[in-house]
């Protein structure tokens, strides 16, 4: 066992957890059973991890590579992962931490085998093609309204950055991969919503359900995605279900996705992904 703070890490072969991950796990997943067909799974999950907090980095604690699972501490990707795979397991009937387990490794490294740090998905732009892959996921994507414009993907922000990744520090001989991985990415396209088209209107009602994975994209050099989350229609439109940065929480926005993203110069819209599971 290692100590973390007050936290005791169970420390596998592969896995990084604590007793209250495999608690709340297995209690989301218990609870899911009185679900009824119809009901909204992704948004189900979402919501039961409202209010934890935002924590960015909490998958960099294992070297060599291993399956960290956190769900005390949440950032925007971890926090899709983490109802993603819950989302899925309740959906294929699998109720124990061991079924979270692989159905989480299985979303977040690539072809679902760790092989060292360069094997989990950095990029949100490879999540989706690697999970599209496996039959998880697929993106809404085409050239009619409201996807109208179109994202080229480059690929360059960690292999030109590595000093801001903290096992690259550790690990430069490391960096060459990463680099070679970004430019397999090299020429992607993906159609997307721009942001002045994200608003309450038929086309985008008919576009986005709720429970569908809302990726922000960015002009950011060398970046595709900016931040992740979880649509919710309300009255007055599509709003985000998200682990914010700037409220250091897992929230639920009151405030529409149309007006955040028009604050933000960086963000230029949002891809559409929705996870491929049974209601």
């Amino acid at each position: 066992m290692l100590l973390c703070g007050q936290k005791a890490l169970a420390v596998e072969r592969h896995v990084v957890y604590t007793a209250a991950d495999s608690v709340l796990v297995e209690r989301l997943l218990k609870e899911s059973k009185a679900l009824k067909p119809g009901d909204n799974k992704v948004l189900f999950f979402a919501r039961r991890l409202l209010g934890k907090p935002y924590v960015a980095h909490t998958l960099e604690v294992a070297d060599p590579e291993r399956l960290v699972v956190n769900t005390r501490q949440l950032d925007c990707t971890t926090l899709v992962e983490n109802v993603t795979a819950l989302a899925i397991c309740s959906a294929t009937r699998k109720y124990r931490f061991g079924d979270f387990l692989s159905t989480l490794r299985t979303i977040r490294y690539r072809g679902g085998k760790i092989s060292g740090y360069p094997s989990r998905i950095h990029y949100f732009s490879e999540w989706i093609v690697d999970n599209t892959r496996k039959g998880i996921v697929e993106e809404v994507e085409h050239a009619a309204s409201p996807f109208v414009a179109k994202q080229t993907l480059r690929l360059r922000f960690m292999g030109d950055n590595p000093d801001k990744y903290s096992m690259l520090v550790k690990h430069p001989e490391m960096v060459a991969e990463i680099r070679r991985l970004e430019r397999q990415m090299d020429g992607a396209e993906a159609y997307y919503i721009p942001k002045r088209l994200v608003k309450d209107s038929p086309e985008t009602r008919r576009a986005i359900s709720d429970g569908d994975i809302i990726a922000i994209t960015t002009s950011k050099e060398g970046l595709d995605i900016a931040h992740v989350g979880f649509a919710v229609w309300k009255k007055d439109g599509l709003h985000l279900l998200h682990a914010s940065m700037t409220k250091k929480k897992v929230v639920e926005d009151s405030e529409p996705l149309g007006p955040y993203l028009a604050r933000r110069k960086t963000f230029t819209g949002i891809r559409v992904v929705k996870l491929k599971i049974e209601s």
